[in-house]
């Protein structure tokens, strides 16, 4: 299949759930972080696992990914728990994407080509309000030799000096690589290297 967004379609639009209905641990232990009731964006969170979760701790959540299927099953899955969020299905590449406008921006996985990575990782930091808090997992380059999930490409895979690169123009609070064990869905299983970044938007 050469079209990534058939792609995704087609793993989104499978029975179950791919990454599980349970939001990722990084995101649950670092919601403190996030100013409670705040406008959050989840670019690329297919099936809206962390978007639906973050609902239900009260934000108001925009969740974006260029999957049809996967925005379905975010809404249904949002549905089942009473809580709204607002689809957007767009390719983040070519999305126009706001300007500060958000309190929060959470990417999980979200692993793009080397000429987009860091456009889009750009935009994110843009679309922060002053003060906004950025919450970022990953898998890390040395995922490349675990079969638990994320690309099988080591250019998409990413490291903290690419993430502090990117995010040369924030203010970084945390930035580490972890070994995790993943049990989210049936394609993150196991085993994993992750890198994992906290960044808030200057304020200047």
């Amino acid at each position: 299949m050469n079209n990534p967004q058939d792609f995704w379609n087609q793993r989104f639009a499978e029975s179950n759930h791919a990454y599980g209905e349970v939001p990722n641990a990084f995101v649950q232990a670092q919601v403190g972080r996030l100013p409670a009731g705040g406008c959050v964006l989840l670019p690329g969170d297919g099936q809206g696992r962390n978007s639906v979760w973050l609902a239900r701790q009260g934000f108001d959540v925009t969740c974006v990914d260029w999957s049809e299927a996967g925005l379905a099953s975010a809404l249904e899955l949002a549905a089942r728990y009473a809580v709204q969020i607002e689809p957007v299905c767009a390719d983040l590449t070519t999305w126009l994407w706001p300007e500060t406008e958000f309190d929060a921006v959470v990417a999980v996985h979200l692993h793009l080509p080397p000429n987009a990575r860091q456009q889009v990782h750009h935009a994110m930091l843009r679309a922060l309000k002053p003060g906004g808090v950025l919450l970022l997992e990953a898998f890390d380059v040395e995922q490349i030799h675990y079969s638990s999930g994320g690309p099988n490409r080591l250019d998409m895979l990413y490291s903290a000096e690419m993430l502090s690169e990117d995010f040369v123009d924030a203010e970084i609070a945390l930035l580490e690589r972890a070994q995790v064990v993943l049990d989210e869905g049936l394609y993150h299983q196991g085993v994993a290297e992750v890198v994992r970044m906290v960044a808030v938007r200057s304020v200047t």
